[in-house]
């Protein structure tokens, strides 16, 4: 996955050539940091490094960080040396996957942070930026975050419109587990009468829609008194401000679309220093 994103985002930054890079002597060599300006969670460690690898294999990067490592404003994350060029042409793109996945690792942090001391856990969606899903994915892990489906072959997620177009909420789980596809089936419910249909249906695992923190607790209550209990994930309208409250009504999950598609990439900054 890695290599081949890598290799895309190569091709379409560098095309035909790096003409800029082409005003600095071509065996001009130089030494490189790169500087992170905020708190972070860093995360894409790999990608940066692949980025210089397929441009020029003897760039020498020595990281002064892990992954996963949580930085100060200020700190310097790994110093370089290679050939001038070679730093120059690598940067740009290295950087993207770097603050991208670092912003969505950050951000996936400081929901898990919010809801510390509760049992709920938090997880991703498909919102996603196109071609960069699983790389996103396993960014939400390093923040301590968990993945929900990968995408549609990963899984069935029952909408209001699979279940008007099927009948009812019955009718609908019946044709889910007769598929017999050995993938999770989880159904979205949007109300309370929803969730008891959806309970008595055999539904293993329920999303509870834009629901009220009152609604919650009733959930939850429905829930626990049903013969056999679902697992119940909480989505729409959670924000930093309530994801906590919204935990302590015992829901198992919660899902927060913005943690891989509302993210203001890291700031980072590379300074090349030529060698005299």
């Amino acid at each position: 996955m890695v290599q081949s994103q890598v290799k895309s985002a190569l091709a379409e930054d560098i095309g035909s050539g790096d003409l800029t890079a082409l005003l600095v002597p071509a065996r001009q060599t130089a030494k490189a940091k790169v500087i992170v300006r905020e708190h972070a969670v860093i995360c894409g460690i790999d990608w940066f490094n692949e980025c210089f690898k397929q441009v020029d294999a003897n760039v020498k990067i020595d990281w002064l960080v892990t992954e996963g490592e949580r930085v100060q404003p200020n700190q310097t994350l790994c110093n370089m040396t290679g050939l001038a060029r070679s730093l120059l042409t690598s940067e740009r793109c290295a950087l993207n996957f770097l603050q991208t996945l670092s912003a969505t690792a950050t951000k996936s942090a400081k929901y898990v942070d919010a809801i510390a001391g509760t049992s709920a856990k938090i997880l991703d969606t498909r919102k996603t930026i196109p071609n960069l899903r699983l790389a996103q994915k396993y960014a939400v892990t390093v923040g301590g975050g968990h993945n929900q489906r990968l995408a549609l072959y990963d899984g069935i997620l029952i909408k209001e419109n699979h279940i008007a177009a099927a009948g009812s909420i019955s009718k609908v789980m019946q044709q889910a587990f007769a598929l017999n596809c050995d993938k999770s089936i989880q159904i979205e419910v949007e109300n309370l009468q929803q969730l008891q249909e959806a309970l008595e249906a055999g539904a293993t695992s329920i999303l509870l829609d834009n629901f009220s923190l009152d609604l919650l607790h009733e959930a939850v209550r429905m829930n626990n008194s049903a013969v056999k209990k679902a697992i119940l994930e909480a989505s729409g309208g959670i924000t930093l401000n309530n994801v906590h409250e919204v935990a302590k009504t015992g829901v198992d999950r919660i899902s927060i679309g913005a943690i891989t598609k509302d993210i203001n990439a890291i700031d980072l900054s590379m300074q090349i220093i030529p060698n005299t």
